[in-house]
């Protein structure tokens, strides 16, 4: 495998981990498993059994409560603590046996960008919630997903064109998130609202404001 293609592979994976992580697993394990493509050495284990199976379970669960709004801002919340991790380690196993200090490098960059996939998609899903409807987040949901496989294709056949796609995508993320992050308030806003039974034509009563007069 060439430097090109290890670092599509490690970037990439670490991008589509902050995604969908067993999404990610399932569909490169299954991949090495039919023999439609050649990991490195160091991410065969990903073609284990055990490890496609608990993958595809937790895809599985997450396919559900990824439509689920508000449910899919808490797996998310959850979900911080394991995709970025995983996205650091899967970046730094691409790239195989190396200098302590270059595996700290690829560690901390596979994170970061994990990181960056995984912000982006949580505040936009937290932006989404703001709306009654459930129809965007089941688009929203089939839209990542898609995003994720198509990734995964990306790697092994345009190397290449995968880690412009990846270095662009960070760099509008930067750009973008603080814009979303305003649309997500108003999510988090309407959540905290519907946990103290405030209807959405109904107005919070601010702090230290006299409740309403009430008529005999």
């Amino acid at each position: 495998m060439g430097t090109i293609e290890a670092l599509s592979l490690a970037l990439g994976t670490a991008w589509t981990s902050g995604i969908n992580l067993y999404a990610t697993v399932a569909a490169l394990g299954i991949a090495k498993q039919m023999e439609l493509i050649q990991l490195p050495q160091n991410l065969e284990v990903l073609g284990h059994p055990a490890v496609i199976a608990i993958a595809c379970i937790m895809y599985f669960i997450e396919f559900f409560a990824d439509k689920v709004p508000y449910l899919d801002s808490g797996w998310d919340a959850i979900h911080t603590f394991i995709r970025v991790p995983a996205g650091a380690i899967l970046a730094a196993r691409a790239l195989g046996d190396m200098n302590p200090a270059l595996e700290l490098a690829a560690m901390l960059a596979g994170g970061s960008i994990a990181l960056a996939a995984h912000g982006t998609k949580a505040t936009a899903r937290l932006a989404i919630n703001a709306s009654p409807e459930p129809f965007s987040n089941w688009a929203a949901s089939v839209t990542e997903d898609v995003a994720v496989l198509g990734g995964i294709w990306m790697i092994f056949n345009h190397p290449l064109i995968m880690l412009i796609l990846v270095v662009a995508f960070v760099a509008l993320s930067i750009w973008i998130v603080p814009k979303i992050f305003r649309l997500a308030k108003r999510g988090f806003q309407a959540l905290r609202n519907k946990m103290r039974g405030i209807r959405p034509d109904q107005t919070a009563p601010s702090a230290g404001a006299p409740p309403p007069a009430v008529n005999p």
